[in-house]
């Protein structure tokens, strides 16, 4: 599957680009990947390289993502692909969150379209689609034409989140969305710096 161009970023005239999409707002040179280590500035426009490339695919309970008062007793279809914007030394998916996105990596996923992901939730009985055991935000796009193919078919959306977005994502996103878990790691603005690379405030602004 072919580059997928990014969603919001903003071109800047000596050649870099300005992601919009998390809180680490990347400015990024030409042939160079954000922190994210899936979206690459290639000759001066904004790539990402998660969309459309699974790593994970399973139909879960909806009190695993854990949501009790979401449909209980139901199943969603929970998929991944690599990449994360938080570098949390205890995070136990990192085997597919912390991996390059470069194309000689065998571990970067396979060819499952947005289409195919609905198709593949309504066979399996799912009553929606869980965006999780990465980071949604990385694979932002897909998660974005996925879900609203999803809420056309009658299928729910629900992101399980590190909540390290922006309000443009927060917005573009919120009228496909039916529930998220926002992981809140710490209330110490520390503990983010230190463990997971990130800050606290971001996270918090998003959970409100």
């Amino acid at each position: 599957m072919r580059e997928h161009e990014a969603m919001l970023y903003e071109k800047r005239d000596n050649g870099t680009v300005a992601c919009r999409l998390c809180a680490h707002r990347c400015v990024i040179r030409p042939g160079a990947l954000g922190y994210c280590s899936v979206r690459e500035n290639i000759d001066g426009s904004l790539v990402t390289h998660a969309y459309g490339k699974l790593v994970a695919r399973n139909a879960d309970p909806v009190e695993k993502k854990p949501l009790y008062h979401v449909r209980p007793g139901s199943r969603m279809l929970s998929v991944a692909t690599i990449g994360c914007n938080f570098r949390c030394d205890f995070c136990q998916n990192w085997q597919i969150s912390q991996t390059s996105a470069l194309p000689d990596n065998a571990r970067a996923g396979y060819p499952f379209s947005p289409e195919k992901i609905v198709e593949t939730a309504r066979n399996e009985g799912c009553d929606g689609i869980a965006y999780t055991y990465t980071e949604p935000t990385i694979f932002f796009e897909y998660a974005f034409d996925t879900a609203k193919i999803a809420h056309e078919a009658g299928l729910l959306n629900v992101f399980v989140t590190n909540g390290y977005m922006t309000r443009d994502a927060l917005s573009a996103a919120a009228p496909y969305l039916d529930a998220c878990n926002v992981d809140l790691k710490s209330f110490r603005e520390e503990f983010y710096h230190t463990h997971c690379g990130a800050r606290l405030q971001p996270v918090l602004d998003s959970i409100r």
